[in-house]
């Protein structure tokens, strides 16, 4: 029986406990791992068993909740020193998606401003609000982006922005989601995003479960089906926006809004409003996470596949310019790069 009944990551406050879908097991296998333990929480988000923006945020929310609901204490004092060590540390294992950091900041200013006897709760109650405002959130960019599919059929979508990166919906896949409720069926094309396969491994899971018209291609077959004519609109998810619209998304990301540029494709990038981060002038300043050259020399195969003395260079974000970027679909609204500014003191 599932606990989670469809949606990426919970709460089990009965049990106090953080639930996540161990996403490196798919689509093979399908698995809910329970956890009040800090190395493993901070290990899924690390290893990408948990991974997407919005599903960080709030499973950070979550993995916050439960520890300090664990502690046997309840003097402030020691309890905000805890809370300031898991709040800073956590930060550390995901330097590029700005969700991490904006809910592990607002886990620590609730703990720091509630009276020492409704610490506990209050943050438990903060969590469970994250978990909801996610949903409603991504709810909201579907409709927003199914609007603006109406006279489309086709789209292209780059790594995994799906239901699997938030709690339900999703980022980039919620106006596919939306529009099938609302009965028009939009053909995706599905890049498989190397080195982790995360747009094979994960968003042509989601889909097909979903039952949505699915066709996985290889990263480099992205200007061939433009060129074809099979792509009507490219949408994608995000990690992090800088004050100017630069946007960072998974490595790959930027090829595709080139290309879409050079086609004359609409390229919409679909977020939470919390993924802008306005402390940034623009995306030179954006912290891009390096990983471990095994994703790309040994991961998928039986045996390594590349010499044991050559180098690997394994980005895992790159960074979009504004300027390739058509419009940034929002809970608050359809927003294009040179509207931003506007939004800042919302």
């Amino acid at each position: 029986m599932s606990f989670l009944n469809g949606d990426t990551v919970g709460y089990d406050t009965e049990n106090n406990k953080a639930v996540f879908i161990d996403q490196t097991l798919l689509p093979s296998k399908y698995e809910e791992v329970f956890t009040d333990s800090y190395t493993e929480m901070y290990d899924a988000v690390k290893t990408l068993k948990v991974r997407g923006a919005p599903a960080i945020g709030v499973f950070a929310g979550i993995c916050v909740a439960v520890l300090i609901n664990k502690l046997k204490t309840n003097d402030k004092e020691e309890i905000i020193k805890e809370l300031d060590f898991i709040c800073n540390d956590f930060e550390k294992c995901r330097p590029t998606a700005v969700n991490l950091r904006w809910a592990l900041h607002k886990m620590f200013d609730e703990g720091k401003n509630s009276e020492p006897a409704k610490i506990k709760d209050n943050l438990k109650n903060l969590a469970l609000k994250m978990i909801d405002d996610d949903i409603a959130v991504c709810r909201k960019i579907g409709e927003y982006g199914a609007e603006l599919l109406k006279d489309k059929n086709s789209v292209l979508t780059h790594c995994n922005a799906g239901r699997l990166a938030a709690v339900r919906y999703g980022t980039a896949l919620a106006p596919i989601y939306i529009a099938k409720e609302q009965g028009h069926n939009i053909r995706v094309f599905a890049d498989e995003t190397r080195p982790l396969l995360q747009g094979a491994r994960l968003t042509s899971f989601e889909l097909c479960d979903a039952g949505i018209d699915t066709t996985l291609i290889c990263d480099n077959t992205a200007s061939a089906v433009m060129a074809r004519g099979l792509i009507d609109a490219v949408l994608v998810g995000c990690d992090r926006v800088a004050k100017n619209g630069d946007t960072a998304n998974k490595i790959g990301t930027s090829a595709v809004a080139v290309l879409a540029k050079h086609y004359g494709i609409p390229f919409y990038v679909c977020m939470p409003f919390s993924t802008f981060d306005f402390s940034l002038e623009n995306g030179s300043q954006i912290i891009i996470e390096e990983r471990e050259g095994l994703e790309v020399t040994d991961y998928w195969y039986k045996e390594r596949m590349a010499p044991g003395k050559v180098k690997t260079m394994n980005l895992a974000f790159d960074v979009t310019e504004a300027s390739l970027i058509t419009a940034f679909i929002t809970e608050k609204g359809v927003i294009k790069p040179s509207e931003i500014k506007k939004y800042m003191s919302i």
